[in-house]
């Protein structure tokens, strides 16, 4: 359950490392935008061979295939209960999830803490909307340890690089809205212990179940994660570094079928 647990919160700690990376630097929005796109490649192929695969072996199709859509409908209800409390746009490096007013649109190309006029941004909101991101694959991180065979490491890369511009995303929000950096960072701390609590649940919890219970659960992470990438990750990854997106998120679901190999 430890390793688990420590497993989930290496995951977790991208969202500090973001939150660090936009308080000390300049960062293009264009360049955030192919690290979005890179992990979303990585997260498919994770989803794909790490979760579907697996739970399809030992569940069945029509398991998998209830669990998958049914994990989709549980993130998009809490995704529309989160965008509705103020994190409707929590992975944008321009908004951060917050509503910017009065200030002129910025280019693709723009550092990402580019100031602006006015900006309000509902901090616990960005917070349950990371939790809701992240909670499906720190569970996910935890039930690959099951069956004894050590954790995926191209799934854990793949949830590190998705959360480091999320947490530059939303700090660069919370940061406009005039939260000081310890009490973002603090915020991070929060959702990273959440995460390392996941993950360790997500072992500890279902280490008695069957195969075929197992099996819906991985499903159900898995349809929730694909929702998550279709609604939050790759339309602000588009949005931000253009077509170069579709480059490199093959590329990273590439290298983590060659990773996956090894």
């Amino acid at each position: 359950m430890w390793t688990a647990a420590a497993w989930g919160a290496l995951a977790g700690a991208a969202l500090l490392v973001g939150a660090a990376l936009v308080m000390v630097a300049r960062v293009p929005t264009r360049v955030i935008g192919a690290v979005m796109g890179f992990g979303a490649g990585v997260l498919f192929s994770a989803v794909a061979f790490e979760l579907t695969e697996a739970a399809i072996s030992t569940a069945g199709l029509v398991v998998v295939s209830a669990g998958l859509l049914l994990g989709a409908v549980v993130y998009l209800a809490g995704d529309w209960a989160v965008s509705n409390a103020g994190a409707h746009r929590r992975k944008s490096p321009l908004h951060g999830g917050s509503t910017v007013e009065g200030h002129a649109a910025v280019s693709a190309g723009a550092p990402v803490n580019a100031p602006a006029a006015t900006a309000t941004t509902a901090a616990g909101a960005l917070v349950l909307g990371a939790l809701l991101d992240g909670i499906p694959e720190s569970a996910a991180i935890g039930i690959s340890l099951l069956d004894g065979g050590g954790v995926g490491l191209a799934f854990v890369a793949a949830v590190f690089l998705s959360n480091v511009p999320e947490g530059m995303a939303a700090s660069a929000g919370l940061l406009a809205s005039g939260r000081s950096r310890g009490r973002i960072l603090a915020l991070w701390a929060v959702v990273m212990l959440a995460s390392a609590i996941a993950a360790g649940a997500g072992y500890a919890v279902l280490g008695a179940a069957g195969p075929g219970l197992l099996g819906a659960i991985q499903a159900f992470a898995a349809g929730a994660v694909l929702a998550m990438l279709a609604t939050t990750m790759l339309p602000e990854a588009v949005d931000h570094a253009g077509r170069l997106v579709g480059l490199v998120t093959v590329l990273g679901f590439v290298l983590a079928v060659l990773l996956g190999e090894l």
